[in-house]
């Protein structure tokens, strides 16, 4: 769906359309986590992989190596944050002096898998994951994360430091093995490199043939000409906006004179 700024795209897909198909998935650059304790460990769901891997290599129990649960710093119960209470003034957010920020208790991290604690494998990259882990339930979600251009972040880091572009292709990357029919993406493409487009166009086609639907609001011209069938709104924005100026597919949009993208 293409269209200049303020054309109708986000109306008509994320409102209209959405009202009417509701079991379509929207994957949009809303945060992502319920709370600040949530990661990219947690968000998608290689946490409880990692525990398990952990717990079996140490005959332990897997809740030692939650910070939520019994393997939590008792100081800050497994935040990595002390707040401490001024009365008339806001509250001061200092790192725990009893964990250094690190959220397990000390003991938690003399336990190794592959050499490694806890702490040291959730200050891995994707990337540095991906070799790590010979665990296939976890090397097939993080080359999902990889391939949507952000291999680059930790797996214990908190969703909420991440950007719009980023909280989008995280939310793509976990959706993948997921059966939906129709998919919803608005301008997923931004913030990517040259090449980390062109992975995503791939994922994209292999969604679509593996017989879902992909509608994508986008303004990026590599994306728009390798699309099946174009809606273009417009002419201009705003109140000169709201109209379908042309159906059909790139090349026949390239020869409509009426459209200004």
């Amino acid at each position: 769906v293409t269209g200049v700024a303020g054309s109708g795209k986000s109306t008509l897909i994320k409102d209209e359309f959405l009202k009417q198909n509701k079991e379509a998935v929207l994957i949009d650059q809303s945060p992502v986590g319920a709370n600040s304790r949530s990661s990219l460990a947690t968000y998608s769901g290689i946490m409880d992989n990692i525990r398990k891997a952990f717990a079996k290599e140490n005959n332990v129990n897997p809740s030692l190596f939650s910070s939520n649960s019994e393997g939590a710093c008792e100081n800050c119960k497994g935040s990595g944050i002390v707040e401490t209470n001024l009365a008339f003034m806001e509250n001061i957010k200092s790192t725990c002096d009893v964990c250094d920020g690190k959220k397990f208790k000390m003991e938690v991290l003399d336990y190794r898998f592959h050499g490694k604690n806890i702490i040291e494998v959730l200050d891995m990259t994707v990337v540095e994951a991906i070799d790590f882990f010979n665990i296939k339930a976890i090397k097939t979600k993080l080359q999902s994360i990889y391939d949507m251009g952000i291999g680059y972040l930790t797996l214990g880091q908190t969703l909420d430091t991440l950007s719009g572009g980023e909280c989008q292709r995280l939310k793509l990357a976990s959706e993948l093995h997921k059966e939906s029919s129709v998919y919803i993406m608005d301008e997923p493409t931004t913030g990517l490199h040259m090449a980390d487009i062109e992975k995503f166009i791939n994922i994209v086609e292999n969604i679509v043939d593996n017989g879902n639907t992909v509608i994508i609001i986008e303004h990026n011209i590599d994306v728009i000409k390798r699309a099946d069938w174009i809606i273009d709104l417009g002419p201009e924005g705003g109140t000169k906006g709201g109209k379908i100026i042309f159906e059909g597919t790139p090349k026949e949009l390239y020869e409509c004179n009426e459209s200004l993208t």
